[in-house]
C-alpha cells in the first residue's frame, strides 16, 4: 500500500497503481468519495461492509497484530478514519501514553488517540478533495504499518504483568507458548522488557 506498506505473508496487493481492474493513479477523478472508497477497497480485494451510506468497515491483515479493524466515514466535508489498535492497558498508563504521543510526531495522516474507555486507536481526517486511490493507499499503508509495528511495544508497556502470568500458566500446564514467542527473551530471563523504540 504505497511507499509505507511493507509486504507480508498473505498481505495486500502493492497498490492501486498496479491494479489490473483499471483503477489507476487517476481513478476517482470523476467519482464521488464513497464510490472512490468502494472501488479502492474492491481493487485491493478487501472484504468490507458499508454499515450506513458512506460508512465502511473492514480489516487490514498484519503480522504482529493479525487484524486491524478500520472504519472510514464519509462526511459532508471530510473523510475520517478510525482504526482500533489495542484495548485499555492494564498498567503503566502514563508510560504507554507518553510513548504514543512521541510516536505521533512521526506519523502521517493519523495519530494515536484513546476513547472514553481507554482503548487505543489511530485516528485521522482528510478533506474530500484528496480522497483518491493514491491517498487511500498511502493512508491505509501508514495505518497498517503503524498498528503492526506498535502492537508488541504497547503490550510490553501496558500488559507486562498479564503476559508474565500467561507465560507461567502455559508453562505450568505444558501448553503452547507460540503466541508469546515475541516476548520469550525477557520472559525467560526474568528481566524487564527492553525499552521500545520511539
Amino acid at each position: 500500500m504505497g511507499a509505507h506498506h511493507r509486504p507480508h505473508a498473505g498481505g495486500l496487493p502493492r497498490g492501486a497503481a498496479a491494479d489490473a481492474s483499471g483503477h489507476g493513479r487517476c481513478a476517482g477523478v470523476s467519482e464521488g468519495p464513497s464510490e472512490v472508497v468502494r472501488s479502492y477497497l474492491e481493487s485491493q480485494e478487501l472484504d468490507y461492509t458499508e454499515v450506513a451510506p458512506g460508512v465502511f468497515t473492514f480489516g487490514l491483515p498484519g503480522e504482529k497484530k493479525l487484524q486491524t479493524p478500520v472504519r472510514l466515514d464519509i462526511g459532508p466535508h471530510s473523510m475520517s478514519i478510525h482504526a482500533f489498535v489495542c484495548r485499555n492497558p492494564d498498567e503503566q498508563h502514563e508510560r504507554v501514553y507518553r510513548w504514543l504521543l512521541e510516536r505521533n510526531l512521526k506519523l502521517f495522516g493519523v495519530s494515536f488517540a484513546v476513547d472514553r474507555l481507554g482503548d487505543i486507536y489511530l485516528d485521522g481526517r482528510l478533506p474530500l478533495s484528496v480522497v483518491t486511490h493514491d491517498e487511500l493507499d498511502r493512508l491505509l499503508g501508514v495505518v497498517l504499518a503503524t498498528s503492526d509495528d506498535s502492537f508488541n511495544a504497547i503490550l510490553e508497556l501496558g500488559f507486562e504483568g498479564s503476559i508474565r502470568k500467561e507465560w507461567e500458566w502455559r508453562k505450568l500446564r505444558g501448553e503452547s507458548t507460540r503466541n508469546l514467542e515475541a516476548f520469550r527473551g525477557w520472559l525467560e530471563s526474568g528481566d524487564a522488557p527492553p525499552a521500545p523504540e520511539r
